[in-house]
């Protein structure tokens, strides 16, 4: 039949759907509060038509909303339901879970068939369907640590972890004014562009371009743990210790890699500049340094994300009060799980914006590379 196309995954939470049927309830007889006859068959009636709808050859933009309502509803009920009944589930629970979660996969195969006409439209699909793979991850961690009653202090749920961080927005920005604000990009800006400046020094003289990169590559090697002790012996026990531990983290990867962009530009170039009497300086600024652009900013992602790490990893051997390797270390002490899950959060959410922040310029600079123009139509 033309109307009709096959979704395994609608087809498996359909078969989810009877198993779960024939396991029902979904909580244990000890839940203080388990779900009424009415959310159930609601739930189970969300989950089927959507799985149900897959079957039929609608709009994709029809058919991924409507599965899209139907597996998030489904879970957004089925966690309300789990709240306050932790460790009551039963497989029926899960079942039901899973089938949502097919309903989500299904959603996210079809999104990425639409191609928009529009730059904002594909900009936003392309946010869009990683925030749904992310969503059901913390959707299903949620569901495992509360239906299985796993404890607290091993694996706290996501909702409590969100919980803590909106209860406690003063104590962490504090922190990262203290890391990032602080450590980190003042360590990365002075790690950076010292190694830039290196880089250019050592490919004009060809000493210290043979010296200095075998020494950088024993740099890179020494432990973190071994250099922030001494930088916080050195420089004390505020910011700049902490800022010397990240620009000796990030100083080498931005040496070694600018040096190897700087070698990229092809021998014809080269030889085309002298044919017009360019001078070391001219072959520099209008030929090496742009064909070593994709190089540079490769050097500026992988050392986003380093001097973040370091910075935090540094703030275990001595801090003011305050910076997230400061609270992490102290907290978990305390035994605050929950309060240690929120500062590696707020963390992983500065270091993706920091690394996006820096993806963005680099295609924005280097938007004439064909590793940029090779996957536009």
């Amino acid at each position: 039949m033309k109307g009709i196309h096959f979704s395994w995954q609608g087809l498996l939470a359909l078969l989810l759907c009877l198993a779960a049927i024939a396991m029902l309830p979904l909580l244990t007889a000890d839940a203080v509060a388990p779900f009424t006859g009415g959310v159930t068959i609601f739930i189970l009636l969300l989950i089927a038509a959507a799985a149900a709808i897959s079957f039929i050859n609608l709009s994709p933009a029809l058919s991924a909303t409507i599965l899209f309502i139907g597996a998030h509803g489904a879970a957004w009920l089925l966690l309300s339901g789990i709240t306050g009944n932790e460790g009551n589930a039963r497989v029926s629970f899960f079942l039901l879970i899973a089938a949502a979660w097919l309903l989500a996969w299904r959603c996210v195969s079809v999104l990425s068939t639409i191609r928009p006409r529009s730059a904002a439209g594909n900009y936003g699909l392309r946010l869009l369907i990683p925030a749904i793979f992310g969503a059901w991850i913390l959707i299903i961690w949620e569901a495992a640590t509360r239906g299985a009653g796993i404890p607290f202090i091993l694996l706290p749920p996501p909702g409590a972890i969100g919980a803590r961080i909106a209860g406690s927005i003063p104590t962490l920005w504090t922190d990262v004014q203290q890391t990032i604000f602080k450590s980190v990009l003042i360590g990365y800006m002075i790690g950076c562009a010292s190694g830039f400046l290196v880089a250019i020094l050592a490919d004009r003289v060809a000493f210290l371009r043979h010296g200095l990169l075998p020494i950088g590559n024993l740099v890179s090697a020494l432990p973190i743990i071994g250099v922030a002790p001494i930088m916080v012996m050195w420089f004390g026990f505020d910011w700049q210790s902490k800022a010397a531990v990240v620009v000796i983290m990030t100083f080498f990867p931005m040496l070694v890699n600018t040096v190897a962009g700087l070698a990229a530009a092809g021998n014809m170039e080269r030889d085309l500049m002298r044919t017009y009497a360019s001078s070391y300086t001219q072959t520099l600024l209008k030929l090496r340094l742009p064909a070593a652009a994709p190089f540079i900013f490769n050097a500026l992602k992988i050392n986003s994300t380093l001097a973040l790490i370091g910075a935090i990893v540094a703030e275990f051997f001595g801090t003011p009060m305050s910076g997230m390797g400061f609270r992490i270390s102290t907290e978990i002490g305390r035994m605050n799980v929950d309060m240690v899950w929120a500062e590696i959060a707020v963390a992983a959410v500065a270091g993706s914006v920091f690394y996006g922040i820096v993806a963005i310029l680099e295609r924005m600079t280097t938007f004439w590379h064909p590793s940029f123009r090779g996957g536009q139509t």
